[in-house]
């Protein structure tokens, strides 16, 4: 890793140690695939973007065909609000400041002038070398929360998002520089308002295009739990249950109502609980709108659908009163089979010999 000299400058003024560190706090995504990564270190070398303190910062490829990335505010940023020092997005699920603190409850308690906003950062800072992370971002104490941020996670890093950027010249049609230029060719198919964000605004959460997006995302997934018309279901469909057995599902869903049973498949991974009335399975869903956690575990849950009645039972209805008066002679197997003619007691005599079984051969052996 390479080691540049540099003074402060501008009006970041001077920097504590703790800014100065032997490597970045990084995502995945950000850090990229190459396990060999180079990395450039010039001590001093910009200004937080949050706090315009001088700090440490950091440069290099994460891979081939990726465009260069560097560090953008100071470690003691990203350690306030546990993200990432060049994505600022959440270290632990990837995802913006402004959707975390959504699910969790949580509230920026930076300040935005420039004046307290270094006074609350000096203690801050002296409070993260004496007691560690100063807030919890796991989301422990609010269970439903944590199970919806795992719900819209990743669950693996997007190298995607390391890619150069579009080339602006190619999309106005004068980029003269072909394939030697750095820059991809070709024309943007996003939305433009995700191209509008503010670094500032993302790590307070405040107008973050991207987030606003997610939340409405989730929040119209959540109102799929609407009760259905049928008022003969009472049956609600639980999925992602992992570890948890029948009487978890008995003790939780046994608070809201009644039930009539709970069958558990455990191939499926998911389990059917009925209950007797339908405003017990109406209340265990209205309580599970934000996420429902079982035994600090979050599952999903959904509306049974009611079993489908074929036409054989609609035919055999309808038909039944013409069985009981009509053909009453009939006999059949009790998987209902016929008999066979010669088996039937009222069968009907024979035209020809030889559409009678009982009769085939019998002929021959009088004549002989």
């Amino acid at each position: 890793m390479a080691d540049t000299a540099s003074g402060s400058y501008g009006n970041g003024g001077s920097s504590n140690d703790a800014d100065d560190i032997e490597f970045p706090i990084l995502c995945e995504t950000c850090l990229g695939d190459n396990p060999y990564v180079r990395m450039t270190k010039e001590k001093l070398g910009k200004e937080c973007k949050i706090c315009s303190r001088a700090f440490t910062i950091f440069r290099w490829l994460p891979g081939r065909g990726m465009r260069y990335k560097k560090t953008e505010i100071c470690p003691t940023c990203a350690k306030l609000k546990n993200v990432c020092q060049t994505c600022i997005l959440d270290l632990e699920h990837g995802l913006p400041v402004q959707v975390r603190d959504s699910m969790l409850g949580m509230q920026d308690e930076v300040p935005r002038e420039e004046s307290n906003r270094r006074d609350y950062l000096a203690k801050m800072a002296s409070r993260l070398e004496v007691l560690g992370d100063p807030l919890d971002f796991s989301g422990k104490t609010q269970p439903a929360g944590r199970g919806a941020l795992q719900r819209m996670a990743r669950k693996s890093p997007y190298y995607k998002r390391n890619r150069a950027h579009v080339c602006s010249f190619f999309v106005k049609g004068q980029c003269t520089r072909g394939s030697e230029c750095p820059y991809r060719h070709e024309m943007p198919d996003g939305d433009p308002e995700l191209a509008k964000q503010n670094i500032v605004d993302r790590y307070h959460g405040n107008n973050d295009p991207v987030a606003r997006r997610m939340l409405a995302r989730s929040r119209k997934s959540e109102n799929t739990l609407t009760a259905p018309t049928d008022k003969s279901i009472t049956s609600l469909f639980v999925t992602g249950m992992d570890g948890l057995a029948q009487a978890d599902l008995l003790g939780h869903f046994g608070a809201y109502g009644e039930l009539k049973s709970v069958a558990v498949v455990p191939k499926g991974n998911c389990a059917f609980v009925n209950f007797k009335s339908r405003a017990g399975a109406e209340a265990a869903a209205a309580a599970a709108l934000g996420g429902c956690v079982i035994k600090e575990k979050p599952v999903r849950l959904a509306w049974a659908k009611p079993r489908p009645k074929g036409p054989e039972s609609e035919v055999a209805a309808r038909a039944g009163g013409k069985a009981s008066s009509g053909d009453h002679r009939r006999q059949e197997l009790p998987n209902g089979i016929p008999l066979p003619p010669g088996a039937q007691k009222d069968r009907k005599p024979a035209a020809y010999p030889s559409q009678d079984p009982t009769a085939q051969g019998a002929a021959a052996s009088r004549g002989s």
